[in-house]
């Protein structure tokens, strides 16, 4: 497996704007591409104007081939001039735990 997490700031007068690209982004990657397992996107009201994601691959090359989509393409020329800062971070080793209590939930 092979974890991304990634930090986008956007000014929060734009949130009408870069959310629903977000979320279009979010759904046509996770629905879209098999290499993709797990792709979560995090807010709080704290914090305007920034999104946490969390995503996990197959590996390095689901990520690669990611990035090369026209969904995320789409996605990141839309929001170029919204997004005021990114911290992008990859991790290699990922230990999954499933939660024992998911079937029941």
């Amino acid at each position: 497996m092979f974890a991304v997490v990634v930090t986008l700031n956007f000014d929060p007068a734009t949130e009408d704007e870069f959310m629903p690209l977000m979320r279009e982004n979010v759904r046509a990657t996770f629905h879209n591409e098999p290499g993709c397992h797990q792709f979560d996107l995090c807010t709080d009201p704290d914090r305007p104007g920034e999104v946490f994601l969390y995503e996990t691959y197959e590996d390095a090359a689901a990520f690669q081939t990611h990035l090369k989509t026209p969904h995320f393409l789409a996605f990141d020329a839309a929001v170029q001039h919204l997004v005021t800062g990114r911290d992008v971070r990859t991790f290699v080793n990922v230990s999954v735990h499933p939660n024992p209590n998911a079937a029941t939930q």
